[in-house]
């Protein structure tokens, strides 16, 4: 071999050995990304039981008469029915607030026609309970029909919605950091079986979401809502990205 083609040769075997190298680290790169592109999604849910600690209960009066003081004095006789009753229940009256009081006169009635039935003067009144006592307050909207046979009229609908006692449950912040650890742990415990099921190992969280804390019935059955139970269930949903190696 003559010294041009051993010059020839030289910068030639240089080339043949970097392409080989950088094939390999190309190829090592691929392999590094198709590692890190193993992930699995896994949920975990935790579901805990709780009381409310707070009852809201809405008690619309009305009275009616032709005569407007008589009416008043109606709506005052009611209210002193609704505060013995309270007091026979174990409920303090003097934590209630009175609301919505509204009079209607039914000759300034605009689209009446002809001669009216029924009484002329109408008195609402909402008498607002909050207690700290929810089961009192259930007991006693089980025997609201005394103050029914006392005379006093009560009326459903209007600001609160629906009649009856609402209850509220306020101790979610400390449920809060148990609830999540076990939602977590479950989590993992999905994502260790899936990752044994493929023969790979966890390599751990790549991304995490607590997800939303719901207050629910605890028992979920149609037409039930939380709002009118005292028990209630507390469920949280946490959503975790592991990563997979082999």
């Amino acid at each position: 071999m003559n010294d041009s083609s051993k010059s020839l040769l030289l910068p030639a075997i240089v080339l043949a050995a970097g392409l080989t190298a950088g094939g390999w680290f190309v190829g090592r790169g691929f392999v590094a990304a198709r590692s890190a592109d193993r992930v699995v999604t896994v949920k975990g849910i935790a579901e805990q039981e709780a009381q409310a600690d707070i009852a809201i209960w809405p008690l619309r009066i009305s009275a009616a008469s032709d005569d407007l003081g008589q009416a008043q004095a109606r709506l005052e006789q009611s209210l002193k029915e609704i505060n013995a009753f309270l007091r026979r229940q174990g409920l303090d009256p003097a934590v209630a607030t009175l609301q919505a009081f509204s009079v209607s006169d039914a000759r300034t009635n605009q689209y009446g026609n002809g001669p009216q039935a029924g009484s002329r003067f109408v008195i609402n009144q909402t008498l607002v309970l909050r207690s700290t006592e929810p089961a009192k307050v259930r007991a006693a909207s089980e025997k609201v029909g005394e103050l029914v046979s006392a005379g006093v009229v009560l009326s459903s609908g209007g600001e609160y919605g629906a009649s009856g006692p609402t209850y509220v449950f306020t101790g979610l912040n400390q449920l809060k950091p148990t609830m999540i650890a076990a939602a977590t742990a479950r989590a993992r415990e999905a994502a260790e079986q899936f990752a044994r099921d493929s023969g790979s190992r966890l390599a751990g969280i790549r991304r995490a979401n607590q997800g939303v804390f719901e207050i629910l019935p605890r028992d979920q059955a149609p037409g039930m809502n939380q709002e009118s139970q005292i028990d209630k269930t507390v469920r949280v949903v946490a959503t975790v990205e592991y990563g997979l190696v082999d």
